[in-house]
């Protein structure tokens, strides 16, 4: 996948996750796990491009690596959302597909770009 595409697609996995966080009810468990999850979820993005500048081979691993951990992070909380019944699971479905295609893509990542050191 190419990287103009991956940063498209984390920008929009972004712009998913606060249209999800803005729509939360108000309240205790919403506030802090929306909290979380609105910091996760952007910095996918964000990190994406600054691993997408790295220096070395090295920088990019530890940089894509970061990437791959806050997708996952993302997934985790908007399981949590689902489960404790905070939205729908149906409603948050395909964004928690997006997480983990996402995590799976930038685990892939950093398995070849260490195969190739």
């Amino acid at each position: 996948m190419e990287s103009d595409e991956l940063k498209r697609r984390t920008k929009a996995f972004a712009l998913r996750v606060i249209r999800l966080v803005e729509s939360l009810p108000r309240g205790r468990v919403a506030d802090v796990v929306g909290r979380q999850l609105l910091r996760s979820g952007t910095s996918v993005g964000a990190q994406y491009r600054s691993a997408c500048r790295a220096k070395s081979k090295a920088d990019f691993i530890s940089k894509i690596n970061g990437v791959e951990e806050e997708a996952d992070e993302s997934a985790y909380w908007i399981e949590l959302l689902a489960d404790a019944k905070v939205v729908l699971a149906d409603k948050v479905a395909n964004l928690l597909q997006e997480a983990n295609e996402l995590t799976k893509i930038f685990g892939a990542s950093a398995r070849t770009a260490k195969g190739n050191m």
